[in-house]
């Protein structure tokens, strides 16, 4: 709607998983660099820990297109709500794995453990991507825990990333939290990070001159407190505001405009608890 009125050729903020709308902080530097390290140096298991909208799945995308093919093969999959034989079929999918028609669960798990141990042989690396792991059935977290513990090979591991909320981690079981060889914690965004982000995703959207102040911006910041899902809800809701009262610029009472609007996001919850006044 507000994409004529701001001059736009697309919506900056909407597109969460967008490549080209990732912001490369110092945060999510140090926490691809971890992941390449754990990847490099043969580890079998990495955690990828951050609150609601931390950017944990988009940081898993850009890590995967940061891997390449080259003695390497990787799947990302999404575990909410999978069951078991979801979750295998998915891997099986992602990897490329021929399967019968409609297998069975037992049937995915050889053809899965089969390709682990070819690549194995062939000296190429496995890379299984697990978002959201803590909202996995314990089925599949035991499914898991079973992969992690295949025999593998210094020369060409399987290394299985998951993601999941700090506060949560008890969730994955012990099997799986004692196997973990390394643990990335993927902070907020500092104020520099959500104006910079800002500026670049309006560049990118098609806009070349400012439309959000610099006080506008930290006020954006500190309401949102530095998470990237919060700093593009609460910008998305500025533009639309703005346009709607012909505005020439997004100034701080904008951003509080549409932050009371929003509702008070609880700490207890940030994910699922809202307070409208």
């Amino acid at each position: 709607m507000y994409h004529a009125y701001w001059g736009l050729g697309e919506s900056p903020f909407r597109g969460n998983l967008d490549p080209r709308f990732f912001h490369q902080g110092p945060t999510q530097e140090e926490a691809l660099a971890r992941l390449h390290f754990l990847v490099e140096q043969s580890r079998t298991v990495g955690l990828l820990l951050g609150e609601p909208g931390s950017g944990k799945s988009q940081l898993l995308e850009i890590f995967a297109q940061q891997l390449g093919h080259v003695n390497r093969q990787s799947a990302l999959v999404e575990l909410v709500g999978a069951s078991t034989h979801e979750f295998l079929w998915l891997l099986t999918a992602r990897l490329g794995i021929e399967t019968p028609h409609e297998p069975r669960p037992f049937q995915l798990w050889r053809a899965l453990a089969d390709h682990i141990s070819a690549n194995r042989y062939q000296r190429i690396a496995t890379v299984l991507l697990l978002d959201d792991a803590d909202e996995a059935h314990p089925e599949v977290i035991d499914q898991i825990a079973r992969l992690a513990q295949l025999e593998t090979s210094h020369e060409s591991p399987l290394t299985i990333v998951l993601t999941a909320q700090p506060r949560r981690l008890s969730r994955l079981g012990t099997r799986l939290l004692e196997l973990a060889e390394l643990r990335i914690d993927l902070e907020g965004w500092e104020a520099d990070d959500t104006a910079t982000f800002v500026k670049n995703a309006m560049s990118q959207a098609g806009r070349s001159t400012p439309i959000f102040s610099e006080t506008a911006l930290r006020h954006l910041h500190e309401l949102a407190s530095g998470i990237p899902r919060r700093v593009k809800q609460l910008a998305d809701l500025a533009l639309l505001a703005g346009a709607g009262q012909n505005l020439v610029q997004i100034e701080s009472e904008t951003i509080d405009s549409v932050f009371q609007e929003l509702g008070v996001i609880t700490t207890e919850n940030p994910a699922t608890t809202v307070v409208r006044k």
